[in-house]
């Protein structure tokens, strides 16, 4: 290959690439009346940029060949800034390594394109070795913090035993999303922290975090459950105390772990929480979406779960790398009522669906909750259809 060729190659890679981030989104129809998905996935390995993988230096690389892969684009943080939806994404390496970058899109819906670099993140004096699942809070004090998961080797485990972690709660906060600002690790009385997120507001003058407690790096242990404590200090980030709020149960969608999401939506009706749940079947763990609310006042007090799950996962999103999960940390309250929520499927891709606030909040309030024995669902389910016929025969 000539100097002439190498570069109608590298043109052509880089038209190719343009086109496809150009590429129109198309809602989905949808029959639940609560969400609508979207064709096409938001992010994946194809949206980021072609110098991120290949050397454009036919010197260094003569046969125009992928240098550095990007795996998978999934579990996205997200906020609306400056006119703009922002996605903070976890982008995985072939080297299994995550990273987070920056991806921008003017809808929401389409057309999302990383910014030129992905994050340099600061480390600690104990440097992470993998870093994932950046929840974004844009806090009353002014900043937008970055929360997530930062994961070392578990230092007890025996020599031979590689794949044993200590996942603990990272935390940053930036203005910009360019400059950012690396504060100590979140400590708790936990062995492990995942999926930690940041509340929006003080409550009682102070920080309070969503915590997820565990005794291993895998398994909940006597731990797991939806936490929730509070801060004295951001710059020396430590939850003494707290309180499970949304608990594991025996055979639901959350009898093998559960996590918060992104941080919750404030309503008139009270805090709008998304979160996962996880339980285990013959194919593994399924990891699905579900929703709650808790009280205005007291962020911690349950007030509305329905039961079952919000979203699961579908057709194309049941297959990836990690088959049968949705994951979701990111979404965005409009102005207009609208909501954008951003999910993960299969630890591979990042998708879109909408619904509205109003949507949502009617779903947690009026969706009957999980009434835990099989018996007592068939009753609940049987006075709808009592209700529905008797409707119907009036029409």
């Amino acid at each position: 290959m000539n100097q002439d060729q190498f570069n109608e190659k590298v043109r052509q890679l880089l038209s190719d690439h343009e086109q496809f981030i150009l590429r129109k989104n198309v809602k989905v129809s949808e029959d639940n009346g609560i969400f609508s998905r979207y064709q096409y996935p938001v992010l994946t390995d194809k949206h980021a940029p072609v110098f991120w993988r290949y050397d454009l230096d036919m010197k260094t690389n003569p046969h125009l060949m992928q240098r550095m892969g990007v795996n998978a684009v999934f579990n996205a943080g997200a906020l609306e800034w400056q006119g703009k939806i922002i996605l903070i994404a976890r982008v995985e390496g072939y080297d299994r390594k995550s990273f987070f970058a920056v991806a921008e899109s003017d809808s929401g819906i389409d057309g999302f394109r990383f910014w030129d670099f992905p994050i340099l993140l600061p480390e600690t004096d104990n440097p992470d070795v993998n870093v994932y699942d950046m929840r974004l809070t844009f806090h009353e004090d002014g900043w937008i913090y970055g929360v997530f998961c930062t994961e070392r080797k578990d230092p007890d485990a025996p020599t031979h035993d590689l794949s044993s972690a200590v996942a603990q709660a990272g935390i940053v906060r930036t203005k910009d999303f360019k400059n950012w600002e690396r504060l100590p690790d979140l400590k708790t009385a936990a062995a492990q922290q995942r999926n930690v997120v940041l509340h929006p507001e003080f409550v009682n003058g102070k920080y309070a975090f969503y915590t997820r407690p565990q005794d291993s790096f895998i398994e909940a242990g006597g731990g797991g459950g939806v936490g929730f404590g509070l801060c004295d200090d951001i710059n020396n980030p430590e939850v003494k105390s707290s309180s499970i709020i949304n608990a594991r149960a025996y055979h639901t969608i959350k009898e093998s772990k559960n996590g918060q999401g992104p941080p919750p939506i404030k309503t008139e009706r009270g805090w709008l929480h998304m979160a996962h749940g996880v339980r285990n079947c013959a194919a593994g763990l399924r990891y699905v979406l579900y929703l709650f609310m808790t009280d205005l006042n007291d962020p911690a007090r349950l007030i509305y779960e329905p039961g079952g799950y919000f979203m699961a996962p579908k057709g194309e999103e049941r297959v990836g790398d990690v088959s049968n999960v949705l994951f979701s940390n990111g979404w965005v309250a409009r102005e207009n009522g609208e909501i954008l929520i951003y999910y993960a499927s299969s630890d591979t891709r990042m998708h879109v669906a909408t619904s509205a606030i109003d949507k949502l909040v009617d779903y947690c309030i009026n969706t009957p909750p999980d009434p835990m024995r099989s018996r007592a669902c068939v009753e609940q389910r049987t006075a709808l259809i009592q209700k529905n016929l008797d409707l119907m025969a009036k029409k």
